[in-house]
């Protein structure tokens, strides 16, 4: 049956890596849970390892992680004779706004901004004030521009 050797914490190479070694006759296969759940490998997230013997031997790699993924990773090898796995804790980044609630709203600009949603309404409210001001202001100036603009100051006409 399977038995991991090695299941390391991970560590930062050219991407992060959460190296593992893996025993077993026939060849496991492998994968991986976060928390508790299946991990589905992206662009992001994915394994890599190379079978020498009986022996897997591999990484799994994280480009560029965030908090989202810190969490508990689960290796899991499975082969005819049985399973094994075995759990390691792995920390990327700490919480950008700690002690905040997780509802904040994120959109892309030109700079990706991550802003609280009550922060958002009074900046929207502000611009949407100043725009308004801004359109009151030109149609006075357009008005009075068209009363007194026409007149000739000495009275003469042409």
């Amino acid at each position: 049956p399977p038995r991991i050797l090695t299941l390391e914490e991970p560590v930062l190479h050219m991407e992060h890596c959460i190296a593992f070694a893996v025993h077993g006759n026939p060849a496991p296969t492998l994968h991986w849970l976060h928390n508790g759940q299946v991990l589905r490998e992206t662009e992001i997230i994915h394994m890599e390892f190379y079978q020498q013997g009986e022996v897997s031997e591999g990484c799994l790699l994280f480009n560029k992680p965030t908090h989202y993924n810190n969490g508990n990773y689960t290796i899991v090898a499975t082969n005819q004779l049985g399973s094994a796995n075995q759990t390691i804790k792995g920390h990327f980044l700490e919480k950008p706004f700690p002690g905040q609630n997780e509802l904040i709203k994120c959109r892309w600009t030109p700079k990706f901004l991550c802003v609280d949603s009550k922060a958002f309404s009074f900046q929207v409210s502000i611009a949407v004030g100043l725009a308004a001001f801004a359109c009151v202001l030109l149609v006075v100036l357009f008005i009075m521009i068209n009363k007194y603009g026409r007149r000739s100051k000495f009275g003469m006409k042409g």
